[in-house]
């Protein structure tokens, strides 16, 4: 793995362990030194957090960890139920990559096991993966505008979140809607695979509505 792909998970990893909240300053020197390694790959990362919309860089002072408002949130799940329904109506109806629906099955299987489980470590583990779960789809669309756009829009630090925020009832029928919107591509409903993706990116975006409120002196995203 490059310097910088490491420096920039463990910074991901520090902004959804709570290590630094929104509003928190990323120190260059501290993340070289969890990572392991140099400062040239910090700043590359935290470029490619910035512009991931993660964190601000500040001329002079460094960088900050992003704060949402519920304005924001309620704007980027509105995105994302659009371009993520669209996404799997495409891998339904004219899909240009390829769709591994076996390796999809075994991320849905492994998730309802971790859940199973339970435990705040297997939550994260279930967020990595559905993640993983929502890119596969990105890609079998074969469109790279999406696959451009809505990796800035799925934010892994948000997906943890709302994970976390989630009952086990809620996490279950989100890990159900996974289930599903596989047996609607198996299928080749495009209107059923789209409905639930629909349905499931808007139970994420209701997960997150007890967050919504952040501290004035938190900067948000700039448009």
């Amino acid at each position: 793995m490059r310097a910088a792909a490491v420096a920039y998970q463990a910074i991901q990893c520090g902004i959804t362990e709570g290590d630094y909240p929104p509003g928190s300053w990323i120190r260059e020197d501290e993340v070289a030194a969890r990572a392991g390694v140099s400062r040239t790959p910090v700043r590359e990362a935290l470029r490619k957090l910035h512009s991931e919309g993660i964190v601000e860089l500040l001329p002079n002072r460094g960088a900050v960890v992003v704060g949402w408002t519920s304005h924001d949130l309620d704007d980027i799940f509105d995105l994302r139920m659009m371009l993520e329904g669209y996404a799997v109506r495409r891998v339904v109806e004219a899909p240009r990559g390829d769709i591994d629906l076996p390796a999809l099955n075994a991320m849905c299987t492994e998730m309802e096991q971790l859940l199973d489980q339970g435990g705040t470590a297997n939550h994260d583990r279930i967020g990595e993966l559905a993640v993983a779960f929502h890119s596969a789809l990105h890609r079998a669309s074969g469109n790279r505008q999406l696959m451009s756009i809505l990796p800035g829009l799925n934010q892994v630090p948000l997906v943890h979140t709302a994970n976390r925020q989630r009952t086990h009832e809620q996490l279950a029928r989100s890990l159900t809607q996974h289930r599903e919107i596989l047996e609607a591509i198996t299928a080749g409903d495009a209107d059923w695979a789209e409905a639930v993706m629909r349905a499931h990116v808007r139970a994420a975006r209701a997960a997150l509505r007890t967050e919504d409120s952040r501290p004035a002196d938190v900067p948000a995203r700039e448009a």
